[in-house]
């Protein structure tokens, strides 16, 4: 019963103002009945173990990602796809991603660094942090001694040498070894291998075996020996741009030693190779197949395996069949393969259609940042995403992506510690003005305080949402 006095200022308020809001009194009941109250706004997310990759939008929720702990459960492959035009985030996230991953122990990370920022790869800063020394692929530098990569090293397997170098030659040449000149490179192949035992045989001892076989190669076919050398003739010429062209001094000579292939992180720095050369996926297949002959082993390790520029691989047929059996192989031994690509344009109109299909099957994460409408469009065709996700893509902010974790798609913020963020972003300086920065600095410090007000809020009221990141490495 309420007091005389507080009945008539309630009855005069609303006589002058309209009637006033009721006071609701409290309700007591279960969270099972409560979450009806609650619309569900995201996906249920993917667990909390493995590394903190930054906020579900819509929940507010720790998004964590691990392709090791998802395997097998919610992952039938380990194998990553990352989209997206160039400035919306991906260098960043590939970045914070392999800095949050090296903090276990039983992690090993290589990376193919493609892009380049005052004449290093813009992977130089992290390593330097790392006390790691890149393994920079130079042509120039190569001939004053350089780092050498053998395609005949004996730590290749004689098969794994043959195929890659046929890889070479059909890339360099547009198109497959017809029969006769692949014999000619088989038998050359073998010859060296059987008689250079002194030291490790090398391109050069090829190409000199191409232009003056044996005459047992010829009769072991019963043709003449001038056949076999025509047959050769053309693929010679193209070993000899390796041995004496513009990209000699990279392949052409025993594998330079010393390269700590035990280190936690490994980076080739091909940033000096012209990315709209031939030389790139030659490159880029010479390390893929050198790499899984001599770096993934039967030793327990998680291992990553990140490619900048990864058209380079996905958009050749040739380079990609040796990629494909990589992965497939790689799967038994821990290999989480990650690709960068700008647009998926680039590779599933190219000439490699169908191994580009195969590869991308293989992805069953697939990170999409901003795209223009037409392109996010075709993405979404390709890689079968939800209507709804495909009209959000172009209206996607600098951070945030897509991410489709094997039908779990998710909008995800991607957050940048203040310790990562100068060794991720490392081209402010040449980017933005002090006064840009100074905006930045803003924007940044009010978009913190709204994170805590929201995280905050979510601890106070629904505490089920923010603790699952509490065992992660963030």
């Amino acid at each position: 019963m309420r007091d005389p006095l507080t009945a008539l200022t309630d009855a005069f308020t609303s006589f002058l103002f309209g009637k006033v809001e009721t006071t609701r009194l409290p309700v007591r009941t279960s969270t099972g009945q409560a979450q009806a109250v609650y619309l569900p706004t995201a996906a249920p997310g993917l667990g909390d173990s493995g590394v903190i990759i930054g906020r579900e939008v819509y929940s507010g929720k720790g998004y964590i990602y691990d392709p090791f702990q998802l395997y097998g459960q919610q992952l039938p492959a380990p194998h990553w796809l990352v989209l997206g035009e160039s400035g919306n985030g991906k260098s960043a996230l590939e970045k914070t991603y392999v800095l949050r991953q090296l903090r276990f122990r039983d992690r090993q990370v290589v990376v193919l660094d493609a892009q380049g920022e005052d004449g290093v790869g813009e992977w130089n800063l992290i390593a330097e942090e790392l006390g790691i020394t890149p393994i920079r692929l130079d042509p120039t530098a190569a001939l004053d001694h350089g780092i050498r990569l053998n395609p005949l090293d004996p730590a290749i397997t004689t098969t794994g040498q043959l195929a890659l170098l046929r890889t070479i030659i059909e890339v360099a040449m547009g198109h497959g070894l017809d029969e006769r000149s692949g014999f000619a490179l088989k038998v050359a192949h073998a010859y060296v291998n059987e008689s250079i035992v002194e030291r490790q045989p090398v391109l050069s001892d090829i190409v000199e075996q191409l232009r003056h076989p044996e005459p047992e190669s010829a009769e072991a076919m019963n043709v003449a020996i001038d056949d076999v050398r025509a047959w050769g003739l053309d693929v010679a010429l193209v070993l000899d741009r390796l041995v004496d062209g513009d990209l000699r001094g990279m392949f052409d000579g025993p594998t330079t030693v010393g390269i700590d292939l035990d280190a936690p992180l490994i980076v080739f720095d091909l940033s000096h190779i012209d990315r709209n050369s031939i030389a790139m996926p030659i490159l880029m297949a010479i390390v893929g197949v050198w790499l899984e002959h001599t770096w993934i082993r039967p030793d327990r390790k998680k291992r990553i395996f990140l490619v900048e520029e990864a058209w380079h691989i996905i958009n050749s047929p040739f380079v990609a069949q040796l990629f494909q059996r990589l992965l497939k192989f790689g799967r038994r031994l821990g290999l989480s393969f990650v690709a960068v690509v700008h647009h998926l344009s680039d590779v599933v109109d190219g000439a490699a259609a169908k191994e580009a299909a195969a590869i991308l099957k293989m992805a069953s994460t697939r990170t999409i940042y901003a795209q223009k409408a037409d392109e996010a469009r075709a993405t979404g065709r390709v890689l079968g995403l939800p209507r709804w996700a495909v009209e959000i893509i172009p209206t996607l902010t600098p951070g945030i992506a897509v991410w489709d974790v094997n039908g779990n798609v998710q909008v995800v913020k991607h957050l940048v510690t203040e310790t990562e963020r100068p060794l991720v972003f490392t081209d402010r300086a040449m980017t933005e003005s002090s006064r840009d920065l100074a905006a930045d600095d803003a924007l940044r410090a009010a978009d913190l305080e709204a994170e805590q007000r929201a995280a905050a809020f979510v601890e106070q009221h629904v505490p089920d949402l923010g603790g699952s990141s509490e065992s992660t490495v963030a």
